[in-house]
């Protein structure tokens, strides 16, 4: 599952992750994104960060802290790459990150950490 509300970096991991032979559903927020995720139960998020209505780091909270969902392993995939943005994003409960711009063979690799 994709949460990403800009339409070209949907668009690339679509077409990236689908020519992998990844099936995908994606939200382009993060309130819709909690949504999605408690009506299909996806193998694996790539959360964005920075998203309308609420952002990915209480989008993945609200995720993880529910029994049903909290397996599912998330990705923050974020141009929020300082120092300390991934610590942040795995406190509020990320199991991965990958900074953007990423490059297609990065974040195909991130995911199959997850995913066979």
């Amino acid at each position: 599952m994709i949460v990403e509300d800009t339409a070209d970096n949907r668009q690339i991991m679509r077409d990236l992750l689908s020519a992998a032979g990844y099936d995908l559903v994606e939200a382009v927020d993060g309130a819709a994104g909690v949504q999605l995720a408690t009506t299909e139960h996806p193998d694996l998020i790539l959360m964005d960060i920075q998203l309308p209505v609420i952002d990915g780091y209480e989008a993945t909270r609200r995720i993880k802290a529910d029994a049903a969902l909290a397996h599912i392993p998330i990705i923050a995939v974020t141009s929020y790459a300082l120092s300390g943005d991934e610590a942040k994003a795995r406190a509020a409960g990320c199991d991965g990150y990958v900074a953007k711009p990423f490059s297609p063979r990065q974040l195909l690799a991130k995911v199959r950490e997850f995913l066979p």
